[in-house]
């Protein structure tokens, strides 16, 4: 297939399908074993790296520009020959070609470009001349994105470009994107910033690439109609061999009609029904019941504060009702994941208290799985430890099939698992101890988009409490039914939508 000049292609398909692998081969990080993989010449190629170690020893600012490979290049030459003790003549010919083509590229403007980006995707200006080692994981994934985005590349391999982003971040890099005319090849799993982004989705599945025109949503829709289109065609086709099939067996002993009969089976066998392949994907069934079900307030929250050497938030007083659906946001680092914390009661708060509604019964989905997973388990002793009163083993053996395990994956220690994997694990947990308040850090954090389409329906038709933090905006968007924003060590509790809550600040949603 030939990916269109300027399009932007969404890349999605079942985890394990190969996307990630399909882009190394498109960047020639692996050799395909058959086939090839060729571009127009002096067209330039940039994939955001995931490495977010390998330019320890360098300078944040230099991370940036080394997108720029031929940048990069003349600019090592030149700094190298400027060291010199003495130049001769010919280094001093050879810099001076070396400056015409530092200044064609733009190079004399090159700190100043990396620093606007690096501002904008959060990395203050006190960090740009330190070394890489020193910026926070996570962070350093921002500085990579960076990376990709000042080469200005002709070609853009885009491997989880949210990945560590806050919405607002995520909102700017949409933005930055869509003003960009090159041609993009993005894996994501947000499905906002798919439809936000994506001119064509090309849909990995079974090995076939399948290119979609539209965004996300437009894909599902299109795919969908295309295969109700060919079951109804194979369906027309196959009463039509009935019927033929019919005639045949009532004729074909009947000399007047024999030759009809030959005919009509003729036709049998050149009517050719179309292959319907089953997809790859699976939606893991997910479906959260209470133990046992509350009435009016769920939480009151009375001058709460919080934070390490200084308060990240204070004073925070509220009262919760019963089946709210509570987003927590605010850019990374102010505190979203402590104030779940402390709620879930894994911190002491600095001040204040909170009281959760008696006969609460609350299941936390932690961001950070190391903890729920250190001891090495399989998969059916780790699932059977949350068994209720009165369960067997086959209510265990029931959940994981809910969570796409199978009889052979059982056995397997649930320290091998992905991220994914993981995740799963803990919903089934989560399901299995029935609550009625829901805390969840990140939820789809490693998720296919079956498990986080799955997710969130599940929580749609929750009836019980839930407070979550997320950066996916399809998530915030159809569940939150009230926003708690952190920001400037304070918090905003506001009663309404996401979409209501970016309307009263003024931003377009």
């Amino acid at each position: 297939m030939k990916f269109g000049e300027g399009n932007r292609y969404g890349l999605i398909g079942a985890n394990g399908c190969g996307k990630s692998t399909f882009m190394k081969i498109l960047s020639g990080e692996l050799d395909p074993t058959g086939g090839n993989v060729s571009y127009d010449p002096n067209e330039r190629v940039a994939k955001l790296n995931q490495d977010q170690f390998a330019y320890e020893e360098f300078t944040v600012i230099d991370t940036v520009i080394m997108g720029y490979k031929e940048l990069w290049k003349v600019k090592q030459e030149r700094d190298r020959i400027y060291s010199l003790p003495e130049m001769n003549e010919e280094d001093g010919i050879k810099v001076a070609e070396l400056e015409v083509e530092f200044a064609e590229m733009d190079g004399y403007m090159a700190d100043a470009k990396a620093g606007e980006l690096l501002l904008a995707v959060g990395i203050p200006e006190e960090q740009h001349y330190g070394l890489m080692s020193e910026v926070a994981p996570g962070w350093k994934l921002r500085v990579l994105l960076a990376q990709v985005l000042f080469a200005d590349p002709h070609i853009m391999l885009l491997d989880e470009p949210t990945n560590n982003l806050d919405m607002d971040t995520i909102r700017w890099l949409e933005e930055t994107l869509n003003q960009r005319n090159c041609t993009m090849i993005i894996i994501s799993h947000d499905r906002h910033f798919l439809n936000s982004v994506c001119t064509h989705m090309a849909d990995l599945d079974y090995g076939e690439l399948r290119v979609y025109p539209g965004n996300y949503d437009e894909y599902m829709t299109a795919a969908s109609q295309a295969r109700e289109r060919l079951l109804s065609d194979n369906a027309k086709k196959k009463a039509q061999i009935a019927e033929l099939q019919t005639f045949v067996a009532r004729f074909s002993a009947n000399a007047s009609k024999a030759k009809q009969a030959t005919s009509r089976a003729k036709q049998i066998d050149k009517i050719q029904l179309e292959e319907v392949k089953a997809s790859s994907r699976q939606n893991p069934f997910i479906r959260f019941e209470q133990s046992k079900e509350l009435f009016r307030n769920a939480l009151i929250v009375e001058n709460l504060s919080q934070g390490f050497e200084d308060d990240l938030f204070s004073d925070f007083n509220a009262i919760f009702e019963v089946g709210e659906r509570v987003a927590i946001i605010g850019e990374n680092g102010v505190g979203k994941t402590t104030l779940l914390n402390t709620l879930a009661g894994a911190l002491e708060p600095r001040s204040g208290e909170f009281k959760w509604s008696e006969n609460s019964n609350i299941g936390y989905y932690a961001q950070d799985h190391a903890e729920d997973f250190a001891e090495d388990m399989n998969l059916m002793d780790w699932m059977g430890q949350w068994r209720q009163e009165g369960e067997d083993e086959q209510v265990v053996r029931s959940f994981l099939g809910r969570m796409l395990f199978s009889q052979d994956d059982i056995k397997k220690s649930v320290q091998v698992l992905s991220g994914g994997e993981q995740g799963r694990m803990l919903l089934g947990k989560i399901m299995m101890h029935k609550p009625n308040m829901l805390l969840m850090d990140e939820p789809t954090n490693h998720m296919d988009m079956e498990s986080i389409e799955s997710l969130n329906s599940a929580l749609e038709q929750y009836k019980g409490t839930l407070f979550f933090v997320s950066h996916d905006r399809v998530f915030v968007d159809s569940l939150a039914t009230r926003i708690i924003e952190i920001k400037d060590n304070k918090i905003t509790d506001f009663k309404g939508t996401y979409a209501e809550f970016l309307k009263s600040r003024g931003i377009d949603g």
